[in-house]
């Protein structure tokens, strides 16, 4: 996961439902919604790039760090998108770190609709423990507040490392939905029960 990108250089679809439709008298599944904001975020900026004509394609603007700061994602619009309706969502969780002067996002994050769990930046400037700690949330809530055959789980992240988790929840046979950037690993992307990429919905997704 990157931790920065150069500077900018400036050279409506409607939201979906990963789950089942619910038919008439129905209970709705229930989804738990899991989000790494660095990873969504900053390779929104990539994807962004690309967009922009910043860059050639997508993988160079990753390879060589370009990014258009002009794009701002939306948490209320990334929530509806990744889970649906307020009422279907169980639990909703957003990841990240805490840069200098940056509580206020979190604050935006907590009025659309999500928990935020937030850690300090270490010493280098780098992230710590979301990774891991989404993994172990993710298996916990599996245990203490999934209901197998009703509710289900959306990832938004795009790393590898979460695959054997992942690989772990479906063997209980819980959907594990991963919701991301195109350029997502290959490996998460065929561990996922279904894969939605995002790419085609970075204007729907701008703040």
């Amino acid at each position: 996961m990157k931790e920065r990108c150069r500077p900018s250089n400036p050279l409506q679809p409607h939201t979906r439902k990963v789950g089942r439709k619910k038919n008439k008298g129905e209970v709705p599944m229930a989804n738990l919604l899991y989000v790494d904001n660095s990873n969504v975020w900053i390779e929104g900026l990539h994807v962004a790039a690309y967009a922009s004509g910043m860059a050639p394609d997508v993988w160079s603007a990753v390879q060589r760090n370009i990014c258009d700061h002009r794009w701002k994602l939306d948490f209320g619009k990334l929530f509806a998108f990744a889970g649906g309706e307020k009422d279907e969502v169980k639990k909703a969780t957003l990841f990240g770190s805490r840069p200098p002067k940056n509580d206020s996002l979190w604050k935006i994050a907590k009025k659309k609709g999500f928990e935020v769990v937030v850690y300090d930046r270490n010493v280098a400037n780098h992230e710590k423990k979301i990774d891991t700690d989404i993994v172990a949330t993710m298996i916990s809530d599996s245990y203490e507040m999934l209901t197998i055959g009703d509710d289900e789980m959306t990832l938004v992240a795009g790393d590898s490392d979460y695959v054997p988790a992942i690989e772990k929840l479906r063997q209980r046979n819980i959907p594990v939905h991963v919701v991301f950037w195109k350029h997502a690993s290959r490996e998460l992307k065929d561990a996922a029960t279904k894969f939605i990429a995002l790419d085609n919905y970075l204007d729907h997704l701008r703040h």
